[in-house]
């Protein structure tokens, strides 16, 4: 597939739309290490094990964001090979500000018709990163507003819905089950969501610390999609902290 991703591109967009977050972080660890001199030893001593271990977690949630978005193969998309679907020919994407996988998507399927939908709202998803990725990348190409509330598609219409990394910004439970709900609705009787998450669970909370409270763990994404009426889940790793689900009607 001819590359569209440039590499590194995946953790330097996450430390140029977040860049206050490490500038924070490098402000309080240089602030406790002159304070650190003004007490005792063995306050000195247990200040600068916080330094380590703050430098540390910004140090990893780095490394691993490298790996996930970079190094893993993540955008090259191999692991679609394992959601069978090579009948597919209507697909839609839907995203919450920020595409990065319209393009990916359009490139596999070359063959097939692609709408992109876009939910994302200022003024309830308030994240700066967002603001700063909708800035610095324009919109795919006939990308169409929607809210989570109908999506804009007649019944039984489309063979595939993508979420990947969307659906958790939508925050409230029954939002997200309705929303769900009514993608299922615009599927064709075979159909089936593409849905890409971290999950709060071990390896994330390793790797971004209480950054992985944004997350959903894997028995909240099963209760939305059995609240949501779609009983047929395929849960399989894309890598240590990537989930892909696919969820059918059938």
């Amino acid at each position: 597939m001819e590359r569209i991703r440039m590499p590194f591109q995946g953790v330097y967009n996450i430390i140029r739309f977040n860049w206050h977050f490490y500038l924070i972080a490098l402000a309080a660890l240089t602030a406790l290490l002159i304070i650190s001199n003004s007490f005792s030893t063995p306050v000195q001593f247990t200040i600068r094990i916080l330094c380590i271990l703050l430098a540390l977690s910004v140090s990893s949630s780095v490394f691993v964001s490298y790996y996930i978005y970079d190094a893993s193969g993540f955008y090259e998309m191999n692991w679609l090979s394992s959601a069978d679907l090579k009948t597919a020919k209507d697909l839609v994407n839907i995203h919450a500000g920020f595409d990065e996988t319209s393009a990916l998507i359009q490139e596999k399927f070359k063959d097939c018709s692609l709408q992109v939908f876009d939910f994302y709202d200022p003024k309830q998803h308030t994240e700066i990163s967002i603001r700063r990725a909708r800035a610095a990348y324009p919109a795919y190409p006939n990308t169409q507003n929607i809210n989570t509330t109908q999506v804009p598609l007649p019944d039984s219409s489309v063979d595939v819905v993508f979420l990947i990394f969307a659906a958790h910004e939508i925050r409230q439970e029954k939002e997200r089950v309705n929303f769900i709900r009514d993608i299922s609705r615009t599927l064709r009787a075979d159909g089936k969501i593409i849905l890409i998450e971290h999950l709060r669970d071990v390896p994330n909370f390793a790797a971004f610390n209480i950054g992985f409270f944004h997350f959903y763990s894997k028995r909240i994404w099963l209760k939305v999609v059995e609240d949501a009426g779609l009983a047929n889940v395929q849960i399989r790793p894309i890598n240590p902290f990537v989930k892909l689900f696919v969820i059918s009607k059938e």
